[in-house]
């Protein structure tokens, strides 16, 4: 088992007022497995993801990682989590405007002490699989969105992580980039990557294995994709 909650509960104060953000979630997450999280704003979806990335902690209940407590942990433990387990893609890249593609895509490594031979082979090898090797020294601004995106990717995957959680990857994009970047996490994922992708898009997580819907902090259904 990769991931273990039980009993979840996520609460924030709002000036005198308590806003329960997740209501007693129950969910269990294996390795290998490709799965979208789908829900309306204020649902609780990226709440749910920012616990999982260990970007947050729970007000009260179990998160096991990889057999790991993750409610014990201090600041220090976490980001070492975050760092050498988790890939992280987000809705707006989130790439350095200076750097080109394969120097963001460095960066996870930099953190992580590899030397700078063994990281341009990396985020080399990372941009090729996205089908970047033609694009590695181009900055953000001349790539196209789908291709900012699969520089995000590729960076996610540096670091080999244990699970690869993305918060609606496709939002910024059209259909055919979409698609496309859809594409590359099915590839990934029978790779053998753990996907966990947050979305409000039915069309986004029918491209998946298995199809969570939460709402009002608690997950409503959760069912195999036998499309």
């Amino acid at each position: 088992m990769l991931i273990d909650i039980q009993n979840l509960t996520k609460e924030y104060q709002l000036d005198t007022i308590g806003v329960s953000a997740l209501r007693g979630v129950d969910l269990q997450i294996d390795h290998n497995e490709f799965v979208a999280i789908m829900g309306p704003s204020g649902s609780g979806k990226s709440t749910l993801m920012n616990i999982l990335g260990c970007l947050d902690i729970p007000t009260s209940g179990l998160y096991r990682f990889r057999d790991t407590d993750i409610t014990q942990l201090d600041d220090d433990q976490l980001s070492d989590i975050r760092n050498r387990h988790i890939g992280f893609i987000f809705q707006s890249f989130n790439l350095l405007s200076r750097l080109n593609a394969l120097e963001n895509v460095e960066l996870p490594l930099m953190y992580a002490g590899v030397d700078r031979s063994k990281r341009l082979g990396i985020a080399s090898e990372a941009l090729a699989k996205v089908g970047l090797a033609d694009r590695m020294y181009h900055k953000p601004s001349e790539l196209s969105g789908g291709q900012r995106q699969r520089v995000a990717i590729a960076r996610a995957l540096v670091n080999k992580p244990g699970i690869i959680l993305a918060d609606e990857p496709t939002g910024a994009l059209d259909t055919v980039s979409s698609m496309e970047i859809m594409e590359i996490f099915r590839q990934l994922h029978a790779e053998g990557n753990t996907i966990v992708v947050i979305t409000h898009e039915k069309d986004i997580a029918a491209c998946c294995k298995r199809i969570l819907v939460i709402r009002d902090g608690k997950i409503m259904s959760d069912s195999p994709n036998l499309n």
